[in-house]
């Protein structure tokens, strides 16, 4: 009996025996019987990937938490000093008020004569600060007259300190003035002598190119925009309208000038649509001359120099705009 027992229970099936094996408790029968039947072992497979995921995971954490720590440690300065707005170098200094103020400043200082250096000093005492020279630097000899001054620049040192630049001409001479002024306490002063500086130098233009003009479209322009500049020069939309290409809009010289010629038209070669340069001169409606040798009563001319947009429509040029030509009128 024991003996047949035992070669039945030899004689089960590979089967059961895996079966029998997956009794809760004893998981190496399993892998054994999986591995008896050519299964493959899915519990080896699936904890590599568990491990594997967890060590990224931890290097992950482990990365950001050192970042975290530098970051506090070691200020970034370049992200903080690019997430904050540039500061304003005028920030705190009235500069509006300093440049009106420097003219005012301006049109006192700018003028003397030994006749009015009394009335000079009481004026330019409003702007000086306590102490300083009642002529501040004039030696009471000679004189100037100011003709005229703008403001040309203004350079801010600091919330208190700036130089205002004029540009000014005195006595015919053209120049610049740097006038130092100190804020404080919402007031202005003058807070030292002025500086006499050099006027703007002279550019050299360059030589307007020697391109060839259209001769049909010149000559038809040339018949058309006399009609045009005496209707610009009066200024009457009515019959400004007339030649004007659809939208254009262009408000005329109301009168104050009136057309006498063309000195000079370019037209480009192209299409329907130009960019042409034309010189016009201009009578000036002025007032009668004080000199009594002016008997003629000749009018004033000024030749003066314009750059249109022109469209061509039903054989006919029409003006879309006017305005100032940046270049001299090109020679043929």
């Amino acid at each position: 009996m024991g003996r047949r027992a035992t070669l039945d229970r030899g004689a089960q099936p590979n089967g059961h025996t895996a079966e029998a094996g997956a009794a809760p408790g004893v998981p190496e029968l399993a892998e054994s019987a999986e591995r008896q039947t050519g299964k493959p072992w899915r519990g080896s497979g699936g904890r590599w990937l568990v491990w594997t995921f967890r060590i990224v995971v931890w290097a992950v954490l482990l990365i950001i938490g050192y970042r975290g720590v530098t970051a506090i440690v070691t200020p970034d300065k370049n992200s903080s000093g690019s997430s904050a707005p540039a500061a304003d170098p005028n920030q705190g200094f009235p500069v509006a008020t300093a440049e009106a103020y420097a003219l005012q400043f301006g049109s006192v200082y700018l003028n003397f004569s030994p006749a009015d250096a009394d009335e000079r000093a009481k004026q330019l005492a409003a702007f000086l600060p306590t102490g300083a020279s009642d002529q501040l630097g004039w030696n009471g000899a000679g004189s100037l007259e100011l003709q005229s001054e703008q403001v040309a620049g203004i350079k801010v040192h600091d919330s208190q300190h700036a130089v205002v630049t004029l540009l000014a001409r005195a006595s015919g001479q053209m120049f610049e003035l740097g006038v130092p002024i100190y804020a404080a306490d919402g007031g202005l002063s003058v807070s030292a002598e002025p500086a006499l500086l050099p006027a703007p130098a002279r550019a050299a233009t360059p030589e307007p190119p020697n391109k060839s003009s259209d001769p049909e479209a010149a000559a038809a322009l040339g018949k058309q925009l006399p009609a045009f500049f005496e209707a610009y020069a009066s200024g009457d939309p009515v019959t400004l309208g007339r030649f004007l290409a659809p939208g254009a809009t262009v408000t005329g010289l109301g009168g104050s000038v009136t057309y006498h010629s063309i000195a000079g038209i370019y037209v480009p070669p192209g299409g329907d649509s130009r960019t042409i340069t034309v010189s016009v001169l201009w009578h000036v409606q002025a007032g009668a001359s004080s000199d009594s040798a002016d008997v003629t009563n000749t009018p004033a001319g000024l030749e003066m120099t314009y750059q249109m947009q022109v469209i061509q429509q039903g054989g006919s040029w029409y003006v879309k705009s006017i305005g100032t030509s940046l270049q001299p009128l090109a020679q043929p």
